[in-house]
């Protein structure tokens, strides 16, 4: 028996006896994300987590996304297998440097990207994902100031897709960040008949958005910005045979999966998440057998955080 093979055989035992349900991103490495029950983007992996009647989430992402799934469903054990699987754009801001930005834009409303800390959640109104930060946005009253956290990028393309005046705060994804024009421009030019999908958080994007938005040539026809759940329904309806993906490379596993006759291009090689990469098949069994590691979130700051939350899913239900 290949040790592949084990691995999964043990995995699948656990789970059915722990009667555990296993989460996955569409980051993460391929292996994970064949052994979950379902792989998505943060939204679904948020509705999932609230729709689930497991007693066990094991959470193949990152900690901001296993507190997510605790603060929806409090009475699930939520697990990851990696208590280093951190986040960059997570770190860019804190609860304390959110506090005092409120103090300086009384009576703003806070949209906060889901990728933050659950105390950031506490003290924000409305959460977003790439996929929903558009109608989040539009949701709130058109006489209200907007503080939009943590991504620049993301809160960019949502200021200029709905016409909205937001303070925006200067973090972003470190492997996001790094997919800037020049590679885009290069990649389109060895590949011109591929459409060429985005993820909002790119450092391209606002560039590209531009263009695409208020000067469009033909180059600039066959792009789109999606979140990660929308790059996979998007390529499944597509007629293109040839796609260029803006985005970590971990995507590129769930489309040509779903995709086996269509073929996919990174458009950046090296765009790869360490964090998200540090959730491996023997960790994930290891967190079935020892129910490690637990993400709790603190009842007074969960309280406070699953209301931002809840506003997001209501908005996109």
């Amino acid at each position: 028996m290949t040790e592949l093979k084990r691995l999964t055989e043990e995995i699948n035992r656990l789970r059915k006896d722990k009667n555990a349900v296993i989460l996955a991103h569409n980051y993460q490495v391929p292996e994970v994300q064949d052994i979950a029950d379902y792989t998505g983007d943060s939204l679904g992996l948020s509705q999932m987590a609230a729709d689930t009647d497991a007693d066990i989430i094991v959470f193949c992402g990152v900690h901001f996304m296993a507190e997510t799934a605790s603060i929806i469903s409090p009475d699930k054990k939520v697990l990851i297998p990696d208590l280093g699987a951190g986040c960059s754009l997570a770190d860019t801001i804190n609860a304390d440097q959110l506090r005092e930005w409120k103090n300086e834009h009384p009576g703003a409303v806070v949209v906060s990207y889901v990728n933050t800390s659950a105390e950031v959640k506490a003290e924000t109104d409305y959460c977003c994902t790439s996929a929903n930060a558009v109608k989040v946005v539009e949701a709130v009253p058109e006489d209200k100031e907007i503080l939009f956290l943590p991504d620049m990028f993301l809160g960019a393309y949502a200021a200029k897709v709905t016409g909205r005046k937001m303070h925006i705060w200067h973090g972003e994804c470190h492997v996001h960040a790094g997919i800037r024009v020049p590679e885009i421009k290069d990649i389109r030019h060895s590949h011109p008949g591929a459409e060429m999908m985005i993820h909002p958080e790119c450092g391209c994007t606002t560039n590209f958005l531009y263009h695409s938005v208020n000067n469009s040539t033909n180059g600039d026809k066959d792009m789109c910005f999606l979140s990660t759940g929308g790059m996979i329904k998007h390529a499944k309806e597509s007629e293109s045979k040839e796609f260029i993906v803006a985005t970590e490379t971990g995507m590129l596993h769930r489309l040509r999966k779903d995709n086996p006759d269509k073929i996919f291009y990174p458009a950046k090689e090296d765009a790869v998440c360490k964090y998200m990469k540090m959730i491996t098949l023997p960790k994930v069994l290891k967190s079935l057998q020892e129910e490690v590691f637990e993400v709790k979130v603190p009842e007074n700051i969960a309280h406070r955080a699953k209301k931002s939350i809840d506003r997001m899913l209501e908005i996109t239900a």
